[in-house]
């Protein structure tokens, strides 16, 4: 049964996406160019404050990067965030169009053109974008990709003393009620789960359907939880088995390895995906405009780069052969043979409303 929340992230993503022409046309930019270059003299006086949205601080390090650059233009970068999935973002910027708060937001890479279309991210392309491919990065400016995260099995082994190494391994009845992800009807987490099993199943970014085909499978089998996927959850065994990337596992095996409760991170041997995520900025925080374009530009230098490492994350410029990560930064990585399964697709040019629907119609139905 769809519980409420679900309900609620569906009907939210359903207006989303019916109101993706609409271009934000109700809010005002205050006459703000944002083809110009930033104004970096006026970076520290913007930067007193960010609040963002989905974009924490231990979110793949992004308190490492954003210590870095406000240490870099001397501004203090009271960092609040508030927890939000991709589509909440976009709708929450729109929202805001004639009193913005919101600064910035990580998002699942296929959200890119959402919030493109939505008009709710500028029209500017900082010039370390050029550095990426064309699927990577907005084609009107607004986001760019910043690192990636595998799909991953992430599990309490003292709760299972079995862990699964493979896609249809979830399958076993031993794992009744024991599997987790999160809700691909509004998370781009979820949908990124999804993807990785499709491609694992012969699937492609323009045929989800064998990552349907076997998300149906598990909740018929039973082992799918309707428990909310969280460390929480992990640590008590209510779900202590979680799909979700590779450096959020890392990061939990470490946080919970401290309380006694040991873990493991497996990239399915029968195949995975590289995720991007991506920062997207918003278009009518215009009072911080010169900041956000600089550090658009900088999430994409060799010193982000480096900190998103740090995390477990992998880095777009590292995966793209334009970055070679030193060692001291790998040391949250998987083992490197782990990832000679993981494809790269062009994930921006999947269609995140197909995910909604199909989820709706083929799994939860």
């Amino acid at each position: 049964m769809r519980t409420p929340r679900a309900f609620v992230a569906m009907v939210a993503a359903a207006g989303l996406f019916g109101l993706a022409g609409c271009g934000g046309s109700g809010g005002s930019t205050n006459g703000y160019d944002w083809t110009k270059a930033p104004d970096t003299a006026k970076i520290a006086e913007q930067g007193k404050s960010l609040p963002t949205y989905g974009l924490a601080p231990d979110w793949a390090n992004y308190e490492g990067v954003i210590k870095a650059f406000c240490a870099k233009y001397s501004a203090t970068c009271d960092h609040k965030d508030t927890d939000m999935s991709s589509a909440d973002e976009i709708q929450k910027f729109d929202a805001e169009q004639k009193n913005p708060v919101g600064t910035a937001s990580d998002i699942g890479l296929m959200w890119g053109p959402v919030a493109e279309a939505k008009g709710v991210v500028p029209k500017y392309a900082p010039p370390s974008a050029g550095k990426l491919k064309d699927w990577q990065k907005a084609k009107d400016g607004g986001w760019v990709a910043t690192f990636y995260g595998v799909p991953a099995f992430v599990v309490n082994t003292d709760k299972v003393k079995n862990p699964p190494m493979k896609w249809d391994d979830l399958l076993k009845p031993e794992y009744k009620g024991q599997v987790a992800i999160k809700n691909p009807t509004s998370s781009g987490t979820g949908q990124a789960m999804l993807v990785a099993a499709a491609v694992a199943h012969g699937g492609s970014i323009d045929n989800l359907a064998p990552g349907f085909d076997f998300f149906a499978k598990l909740k018929k089998s039973g082992n799918l939880s309707d428990a909310k996927m969280s460390e929480d959850t992990l640590e008590k065994g209510e779900a202590p088995i979680q799909i979700n990337y590779d450096f959020n596992g890392v990061t939990q095996k470490g946080e919970l390895g401290k309380k006694g409760v040991h873990l493991s991170v497996q990239v399915p041997q029968d195949g995975s995906i590289w995720a991007p995520s991506g920062l997207m900025v918003n278009k009518y925080n215009t009072a911080k405009g010169d900041f956000l374009k600089a550090f658009m530009d900088f999430v994409l230098s060799d010193t982000a780069q480096v900190e998103f490492a740090k995390s477990g994350a992998h880095p777009v410029r590292a995966v793209n052969g334009d970055l070679t990560v030193p060692a001291s930064a790998k040391t949250n990585w998987l083992p490197e043979q782990q990832y000679s399964v993981v494809k790269e697709v062009e994930y921006s040019k999947i269609n995140p409303e197909d995910i909604v629907q199909q989820w709706e119609a083929k799994v939860v139905a």
